[in-house]
């Protein structure tokens, strides 16, 4: 997912087609727990819960279990796993530049499946703040051209540049809107309050410059975005490949 997260593209995809939504719904069970326990169990004043209940909903989360989650976060109900966030940093094929969060209850199993499905797609585990300075942190929305007709591309950018985005990308139809990480939710309202239909919202590590591969090593750079989606404990992984 070029600057922004590969995993989401992934996920939104597997709603559709995967039948593993067992494991999706495991996730996303454990980061509105996680965000629950950092920031409370209210998600306008919790950004981060905000974020994760969005996405929950859209993944088709089922309502208990989004409270259940709360509840573990809150500690009303107890957890059968002491979870904890996790990062890791790494260069994957062609030197791909790549950023690794999820959340585990069992941080140095995880390091290892990291580990391995790294050394499997010609990447490596790198120390901390090796690759993180070639991103930021920043609120990202994302909305489709086709669902705010009749708006042109131009008129669409100039309603979120009013709405308070600081940077603005096209990929093809999808427009991916850029904020400060605290500025997010309130950018949201505003373009809500004017029509505009939202796909999705996100806290990301976007890229501040992006890299371009040939199709060949793009595909190479994708087998490994999957295999780490596919770990229970991978939440969401971010890169420097150009889309």
């Amino acid at each position: 997912m070029s600057g922004h997260s590969h995993a989401k593209k992934i996920k939104h995809q597997k709603a559709i087609t995967d039948q593993k939504r067992g494991q999706i719904f495991s996730k996303m069970s454990r980061v509105i727990s996680v965000a629950v326990k950092e920031g409370g169990s209210n998600p306008e004043s919790n950004p981060k819960l905000g974020v994760a209940m969005e996405m929950a909903k859209r993944l088709n989360l089922p309502k208990e279990n989004i409270e259940r989650a709360i509840r573990r976060g809150t500690g009303e109900e107890a957890a059968n796993e002491k979870l904890e966030e996790v990062s890791f940093e790494a260069f994957g094929p062609e030197g791909i530049a790549i950023i690794i969060e999820g959340i585990t209850d069992n941080k140095n199993r995880t390091l290892g499946e990291i580990k391995q499905i790294l050394n499997q797609n010609n990447g490596k585990l790198v120390g901390e703040g090796a690759v993180r300075w070639l991103f930021e942190k920043r609120g990202v929305i994302i909305m489709n051209l086709g669902s705010q007709a009749p708006k042109t591309k131009e008129e669409l950018e100039l309603t979120v540049i009013e709405a308070g985005a600081e940077d603005v990308r096209w990929y093809d139809n999808d427009l991916e809107v850029y904020t400060k990480p605290e500025d997010l939710e309130k950018t949201k309202k505003k373009l809500e309050e004017k029509g505009i239909k939202i796909e999705s919202t996100s806290l990301d590590w976007v890229a501040k410059e992006e890299v371009s591969l040939k199709e060949d090593k793009k595909e190479s750079c994708q087998k490994l975005f999957e295999d780490l989606d596919e770990n229970d404990s991978v939440q969401d992984v971010y890169s420097n490949l150009k889309s």
